[in-house]
């Protein structure tokens, strides 16, 4: 997984939902730079708030060993 695919999978999921990035801002309590930002994948995106916007688009996350 990369940020770009992160970012990628997140605006699949808002647009999905009929939500624009400012709809999904006001919802996640974050700013729409924010949400722009983690939709292109930009790396320096704050993880804690990053978990509250997939929680916003009632999405979780699972984190599982990589198989070999």
């Amino acid at each position: 997984m990369t940020s770009k695919v992160f970012g990628q999978l997140i605006r699949e999921r808002r647009k999905k939902l009929g939500m624009n990035q400012a709809d999904l801002a006001l919802v996640s309590g974050t700013g729409l730079r924010f949400i722009s930002d983690l939709e292109n994948g930009k790396d320096s995106c704050q993880t804690g708030l990053a978990f509250r916007v997939l929680a916003s688009l009632g999405l979780i996350t699972t984190i599982e060993p990589k198989e070999r």
